[in-house]
């Protein structure tokens, strides 16, 4: 009787447990990581290249271009993980980027350690920042949670300047580059270019937000809305290419009485 209990308590448990993340989406290759490119892209010995779909690291240096602050960290980081380890990679949409790099999700299948999640890892740790496309956004729900105690904590990335949250109002006109930006909606503008809803209007800010039709609900917000929203800046424009590339934040407490 001890024992029919005993199972039935563990069944209960067993059904009662939240799903992984992972679990929703689509199986992917298993290999072993051989090298480690950046913060966000390993290879594994069968040969294939895999892009950590979800999130980005600083970008090491290419040709004339310089390494981004924290690059070499967060390389180290993703290499003491996953370096020599088995993986399996799982999918949340498109499966193969242009350069034929493998758009996953990633966890460690062996013993050498524990069991990880390395593109919620990165972010958890301070490694990487959100990024999220429509195509590969499968399994990133819990991401802007993870992002955000990491930037709370001053993780990682999180404690250099270069990675602090830039103010709308600050940003220069001929800045360029991905960006997470803290302003407040002062307006909205219907847009009819082929997959944008709306340009949402900054306080103080020539930034505009373009709306991708995905994530068309914030072309509701009202005026005075702040939010939080992330994306590459280019020429005065962003887009919110997903839902989760764009947060609404409290409202400022008013100002205490004199």
């Amino acid at each position: 009787m001890q024992r029919f209990f005993l199972l039935l308590c563990l069944s209960l448990v067993a059904a009662c447990a939240k799903p992984h993340p992972l679990d929703a989406l689509e199986p992917g290759e298993h290999g072993r990581v051989v090298r480690i490119i950046d913060g966000d892209a390993l290879v594994l010995d069968t040969g294939q290249s895999v892009r950590l779909a979800s999130i980005e690291a600083p970008a090491r240096p290419w040709k004339e271009r310089a390494g981004e602050p924290f690059q070499e960290e967060a390389r180290r980081i993703l290499e003491d993980m996953a370096l020599g380890r088995e993986v399996q990679l799982f999918y949340g949409g498109l499966t193969r980027d242009r350069y034929d790099r493998a758009l996953a999700q990633v966890r460690t299948t062996d013993a050498l350690g524990p069991d990880l999640w390395l593109n919620a890892e990165m972010l958890r740790r301070g490694g990487a920042r959100m990024r999220i496309y429509p195509d590969t956004a499968g399994g990133s729900e819990t991401f802007p949670a993870l992002e955000a105690e990491a930037r709370d904590d001053r993780r990682g990335l999180w404690a250099k300047q270069a990675y602090r949250i830039a103010s709308a109002e600050a940003l220069p006109e001929d800045f360029e580059r991905f960006q997470l930006v803290r302003g407040t909606v002062s307006g909205m503008e219907g847009v009819k270019d082929y997959g944008t809803s709306c340009a949402l209007h900054m306080q103080g800010s020539a930034l505009r937000l373009e709306i991708a039709n995905v994530a068309a609900a914030y072309c509701q917000l009202p005026e005075g809305t702040p939010v939080l929203a992330r994306g590459y800046v280019r020429e005065g424009r962003m887009e919110v290419t997903h839902t989760l590339n764009l947060q609404l934040l409290p409202p400022s407490p008013p100002p205490a009485p004199a």
